[in-house]
C-alpha cells in the first residue's frame, strides 16, 4: 500500500476531489483525508472540492463548510488526490486541477479503475474508499474528528456492514473508528436510514410504479421529472430507493432510474449475486462494482429499462 507520508513529504499544496454527486463514501473518504491533512500536516495548503448535490445530512461532519463547490481559477496543486472516482470524467469539473497536478494520485475500490493516475491506490477487494483511506492513515493516527466523515462512508457503501463487499478487515477497520468515541449509532440512523417526508413519499411512488420482469427477476422503475417537482425532491433525494427495490423476494437485479435532463436517465442498479451489474454498466460507458453499479443512458424510460434488461437476461 502507498505512503501518505512519502506521497505528502515535498508538497505545499494539496488538492482533493470525490466523483461528481457524492455519495456517502466520496464525501467521507474526502473529508476524512482532508481532516487528516489539517490535523498532521497544518503547512500544507489543502482544498477539497465536491459539487454542491450531496445530502444535506452529511454536513455535521467537520469542516464541511471549507468545501470549494465553485472550481475557481488557481495555480496547478503540489498533489491531487482523485478519491472513489472509477475514471477521470467522474471528476467533474475537479478533472482540470487533477490533470494539472504535479503528482496525480488516484485512490478507488471500483473494478472498472483502469488507473489513470501517476500514483494508483485501486483495492477493488475494499469495502470502500474510506477503508483504503482509513488503513492508509493507520490506526495510530485515527482521532474522532478524522474517524466521523471514514466511519460513514464506510457504512454507506456496505449498508451498514451487510453488503456482500464487507470483508473481515472491513469489520476491523470499522472497529478501530468506533475505537475514537465516535456516535456511530448516530451517524448510522442520520446520514443512512433517516429520510424525510418528501423522500418517503417519492420512494412510496418508485415502488408502486415498478414492475417485475424476466419471470420476476428483475425489478425496475423510473422516477421522471415531474414526479421529482411534484414531490418537490432532487437526485440527491432518490438514495435508497434501489436498495429497497433490491430486497423484493425472488428478485436477482433492481434497476433504478430518474430523468436527469430531457430523454436522459440517469441508472442504478444492484444485484444480489448472479449478475454482474457492472459489466452492464460499462457497456452503457458507466462503472461501477459487481453488485452495485450506475450509467447514463438516453431515451424514453421505458427504452432504457428494456435496453438494461436484455444486458441482464444475456447473463442470466
Amino acid at each position: 500500500m502507498i505512503s501518505l507520508d512519502e506521497i505528502l513529504q515535498n508538497a505545499h499544496s494539496v488538492g482533493i476531489a470525490g466523483h461528481v454527486k457524492p455519495d456517502g463514501d466520496a464525501y467521507g473518504s474526502c473529508m476524512g483525508l482532508y481532516l487528516f491533512l489539517k490535523e498532521y500536516y497544518p503547512q500544507i495548503e489543502a482544498r477539497v472540492f465536491l459539487e454542491n448535490s450531496y445530502s444535506d445530512s452529511f454536513r455535521f461532519i467537520r469542516c464541511s463548510d471549507e468545501i470549494v463547490h465553485d472550481y475557481p481559477a488557481m495555480a496547478p496543486c503540489d498533489v491531487f488526490f482523485s478519491l472513489d472516482c472509477a475514471d477521470e470524467d467522474r471528476l467533474g469539473q475537479a478533472v482540470d486541477y487533477f490533470r494539472s497536478a504535479a503528482l496525480q494520485v488516484v485512490i478507488d475500490h471500483h473494478v472498472s479503475n483502469s488507473g489513470f493516475g501517476m500514483i494508483n491506490e485501486i483495492q477493488p477487494d475494499a469495502s470502500s474508499t474510506s477503508e483504503i483511506i482509513t488503513l492508509m492513515i493507520g490506526k495510530e493516527r485515527l482521532t474522532d474528528v478524522i474517524a466521523q466523515p471514514l466511519y460513514m462512508g464506510i457504512v454507506h457503501d456496505t449498508g451498514i456492514f451487510q453488503y456482500s463487499c464487507t470483508s473481515s478487515r472491513t469489520m476491523m477497520v470499522g472497529g478501530w473508528l468506533m475505537d475514537t468515541g465516535i456516535a456511530f449509532s448516530r451517524i448510522c440512523d442520520d446520514t443512512f436510514f433517516r429520510k424525510t417526508y418528501n423522500q418517503n413519499q417519492v420512494l412510496g411512488h418508485a415502488l408502486t410504479q415498478s414492475m417485475l420482469m424476466l419471470g420476476g427477476r428483475v425489478i425496475a422503475t423510473a422516477v421522471h421529472r415531474k414526479d421529482m417537482e411534484f414531490y418537490q425532491v432532487q437526485p440527491k433525494d432518490l438514495d435508497g430507493i434501489v436498495q429497497q427495490l433490491r430486497v423484493t423476494q425472488g428478485v436477482e437485479v433492481a434497476v433504478f432510474l430518474y430523468e436527469s435532463a430531457d430523454g436522459q436517465y440517469k441508472v442504478s442498479m444492484r444485484s444480489n449475486g448472479k449478475v454482474d451489474v457492472s459489466q452492464i454498466a460499462v457497456f452503457f460507458r458507466g462503472g461501477g462494482h459487481k453488485m452495485a453499479a450506475g450509467c447514463t443512458i438516453s431515451g424514453s424510460a421505458q427504452d432504457v429499462i428494456n435496453q438494461i434488461v436484455l444486458q441482464i437476461a444475456q447473463q442470466l
